[in-house]
């Protein structure tokens, strides 16, 4: 990890327009490289100031010449990819939407902070994000089309810029995720192969994935007792089923929007009945569940 060793300002006598095309950033000890024209694309933003000359003593740089940044160098290849193309495609699944909004706030990215504002508090409703913005802050140029049906994804227009924001469908935003249930089984089965099968009915439906989707789809079916007090975004694979009966786990599943996307299943003869050539078996099988 590149770190700001021996650093160096560039002092203002220094002729700051004449970059090179090419630079090397050093951001919170992430390395990105850039153009020069991306970097003041957007006048007023903080990166048009330092690169710009307005301010050229904020530009320090490291041992390797790189300029350093003291900001989050994760977070940063999203505020690039706005400076770059004016918008920003997030991850289906992104739980660093209040963080991204403080950094676009340090950029200077006025139109970046509102739209990721409005994201935020469409993610509240279902406690994704506990931070909440007033949306009556928000710019009123700011044109926003929803497309949920086709691409699962808000698309917001401003007078000089747009962003797409994925977010989930249908009237109700729900929480996206796998649950896995999974049970044991024994049956009983004789030499020839046409005699019917003698089975034993299912002890326990375990349940396994995260908490908070478990609550939601089984509520009060869902014993909680090998694995109590545990926090709801926090997962277990000790939770089962006050029921035993797989086809009503199903329903519940579906009807909370899951789908079976994987299933498995394994058997093991454990005893041989010497004089009826019976043979008890136990099997382990697991149904994955997933939601969008």
């Amino acid at each position: 990890m590149a770190m700001p060793e021996k650093s160096s300002c560039v002092k203002p006598s220094e002729d700051c327009s004449k970059f090179p095309e090419i630079i090397e950033l050093n951001v919170g000890g992430q390395v990105y490289i850039t153009r020069y024209p991306t970097l003041i694309n957007i006048p007023g933003s903080r990166l048009w100031e330092m690169f710009s000359g307005k301010n050229p003593c904020s530009l320090i740089q490291d041992n390797k010449g790189r300029f350093f940044i003291d900001r989050d160098g994760f977070l940063f290849r999203y505020v690039l990819d706005y400076m770059r193309d004016l918008q920003v495609v997030l991850p289906d699944h992104f739980p660093e939407c209040g963080r991204l909004h403080r950094e676009a706030e340090y950029f200077k990215l006025p139109e970046l902070a509102k739209m990721l504002a409005l994201k935020m508090n469409k993610l509240s409703s279902v406690g994704n994000d506990s931070c909440q913005i007033d949306l009556e802050e928000l710019s009123p140029s700011i044109d926003t089309t929803f497309n949920f049906s086709s691409t699962n994804s808000i698309h917001i227009s401003g007078p000089d810029n747009s962003m797409v924001l994925t977010a989930a469908t249908g009237s109700e935003l729900k929480k996206a995720g796998f649950i896995t249930i999974g049970y044991r089984g024994s049956y009983t089965l004789g030499r020839d192969s046409q005699t019917d099968a003698k089975f034993r009915r299912v002890a326990r439906i375990m349940v396994c994935g995260k908490i908070s989707l478990a609550k939601e789809v089984f509520g009060d079916t869902l014993n909680e007792s090998r694995d109590p007090d545990r926090p709801p975004e926090r997962y277990t694979s000790r939770y089962y089923l006050k029921f035993t009966f797989l086809e009503q786990a199903f329903d519940k599943l579906a009807d909370a929007g899951f789908h079976m996307v994987a299933c498995n299943s394994t058997g093991t003869c454990t005893v041989t009945h010497d004089q009826t050539d019976d043979r008890i078996w136990t099997s382990y099988t697991e149904y994955v569940f997933y939601r969008e």
